[in-house]
């Protein structure tokens, strides 16, 4: 597969002990020890207070991300594209569905139609979409554990074939008993990239990726401290760490993400 380069102008980060990039830069740069509290998103000042009021903490999540990349991006919210990626959907919205609808006995089942369109796998895509007025083409994917590279590649191509600016929004949140027998998350986790066309002037840094069918021939895509990689492990957009790091390091990086059953070599180099 051809190399697919673009360049980096916005960033954001939302998990525990990392709420937004301006306070966890340092974090991530290893000049402050993580300290991985517990950090709600908090409602999206974006939306409405009618919308606002029909979130959860999922879509919280991801359109708090999406809106802190967007906004350093400069980039007008109604021209751009978007990739937004989750493993799990909202599983919490799913799982209080399940729970009414297998009510013991002759309680009534009701579903409210707030609950059935926020459990829709791009239910906070809509959001956005509401929010910024952005009729643009928004492509929604799930990949169990490898739902970040796919994520990042899918927004890759799109960069490189329609030479447009692309939001990329990945999150993943745990979900209630008892789903989260089955898929198991140890805390929220959300970032966003906005990727413009290679050769654009500012940002933070160049990004090349590449497919491989080889798996990693190493584990080079554990973050840099150990203190993140409990989090790494524990959710699947937190396999971005990595990345994340290198670009609060502002070093040059190469790595590789295990993608089903090959891999995505990832460069960057500020």
């Amino acid at each position: 597969m051809s190399t697919l380069t673009a360049r980096i102008v916005g960033v954001s980060v939302w998990g525990p002990g990392l709420e937004g990039w301006p306070a966890s830069q340092p974090v991530l740069a290893g000049e402050v020890d993580y300290a991985p509290t517990v950090s709600p998103a908090p409602p999206p000042a974006i939306l409405s207070a009618n919308e606002r009021r029909r979130t959860g903490p999922v879509a919280r999540l991801a359109l708090t991300v999406a809106g802190e990349a967007a906004a350093m991006s400069g980039l007008p919210l109604d021209r751009l594209r978007s990739v937004f990626g989750s493993g799990n959907g909202d599983g919490i919205v799913v799982g209080s569905i399940l729970a009414d609808l297998t009510k013991p006995g002759e309680q009534e089942r009701l579903i409210s139609p707030t609950q059935f369109h926020n459990s829709v796998h791009n239910a906070a895509a809509g959001y956005w979409s509401i929010a910024t007025s952005c009729r643009q083409p928004v492509t929604c994917l799930a990949c169990h554990d490898f739902t970040w590279p796919a994520s990042l590649l899918a927004a890759m191509a799109e960069v490189t074939v329609h030479e447009e600016a692309v939001l990329l929004c990945v999150y993943d949140h745990p979900m209630p008993a008892p789903l989260d027998a089955k898929r198991g998350l140890i805390a929220p986790f959300g970032l966003g990239l906005v990727l413009a066309p290679a050769g654009q002037k500012g940002g933070m840094a160049e990004i090349e990726v590449q497919f491989a069918p080889e798996p990693p021939p190493d584990n080079s895509a554990v973050p840099y401290q150990p203190a993140l990689r409990a989090l790494a492990a524990g959710n699947p957009a937190a396999h971005a760490l990595r990345l994340l790091e290198t670009l609060a390091r502002g070093v040059q990086d190469r790595h590789a993400l295990t993608y089903l059953d090959g891999r995505l070599d990832v460069t960057v180099m500020p």
